[in-house]
């Protein structure tokens, strides 16, 4: 009996491990992806809707309030599609106006860039060296451009170079503001440490305290590069000789009365600030995305 005992719970024993299905592992994989899928769908779907609901107003408005030949103030969607994108002669006319606009916003925002970042340096070494330069940063972003264009004219002409500069005075505070913050937030006891080890006061701003400002200056990159897109387009109603930007076409179209290259126009600038908007926000994320949350 015993040994039959003993088979039968040895038989048990194998007829569990052989018999009884190996248990399923968690679905870790799919979840996952069902996850980032819902978090796609989720970041997505709400603008979409968002649009969708702007063409349909868009329609009810042009075809329903606006009279016939008050339609030009919101022409049809396909109407801005096969008139101001699609016409030959008005597609080249934007292509040509987009490549200057960003030519000048592109060159305003890298001196804009490069003196925002070397400024906050500056006042990031003293205290009274911020107190001393800071109020000009903030005066320079305060002043209304309108009220610069006669001294911008008379220095620097009514052509590029002064497109140029616009772009720059517009897009220039984030750079300070942000870069300044960035160095400034850096932790105590980073710099203790450095201290400690004797490093000089250059080699801490160049392994530390600008490593540690990178979020914040990326930040403040993709503000000016929008901003550099508007002091583009500005520019360009202030100082219209030369090759014409995006700004000076807007005008043009506005004054004579061509809704559908006006909003083509519009939309083509738009779309070109979201595009550089975006594009420094991914060179960002490339830049500090594994250490830092930049969002």
């Amino acid at each position: 009996m015993t040994t039959i005992s003993n088979e039968t719970t040895v038989g048990d024993g194998i007829d569990n491990v052989e018999g009884h299905p190996t248990p399923e592992l968690p679905a870790t994989l799919s979840t996952t992806s069902s996850k980032k899928q819902k978090r796609g769908v989720s970041r997505w779907l709400p603008p979409l809707l968002v649009f969708l609901g702007i063409v349909v107003i868009w329609y009810l408005i042009s075809l329903f309030v606006l009279d016939s030949h008050l339609r030009f103030l919101l022409p049809l969607p396909q109407d801005i599609l096969f008139k101001g994108f699609l016409d030959p002669l008005s597609f080249t006319a934007l292509w040509v106006a987009l490549y200057q606009t960003v030519i000048v916003s592109m060159l305003g925002l890298a001196i804009a860039i490069v003196i925002g970042i070397v400024w906050a340096i500056a006042m990031s070494q003293a205290k009274w060296v911020e107190r001393s330069l800071f109020p000009y940063a903030v005066i320079l972003q305060c002043i209304p451009i309108l009220a610069l264009v006669p001294l911008i004219g008379f220095w620097f002409g009514y052509e590029f170079p002064s497109r140029v500069l616009v772009c720059v005075m517009i897009a220039l505070f984030p750079m300070v503001n942000n870069t300044l913050f960035g160095l400034q937030s850096v932790d105590k006891g980073h710099k203790e440490l450095f201290k400690l080890q004797g490093a000089s006061r250059w080699t801490t701003l160049g392994k530390l305290s600008l490593p540690a400002a990178l979020p914040a200056i990326f930040a403040g990159m993709r503000i000016s590069a929008g901003l550099a897109v508007v002091g583009a387009i500005v520019g360009d109603q202030f100082f219209r000789r030369g090759t014409p930007g995006l700004g000076i076409l807007i005008s043009n179209y506005s004054s004579r009365l061509q809704g559908e290259q006006l909003f083509a126009s519009i939309i083509t600038a738009a779309l070109f600030g979201v595009l550089v908007f975006w594009l420094f926000g991914l060179l960002g994320r490339r830049a500090v995305g594994k250490w830092y949350d930049f969002t």
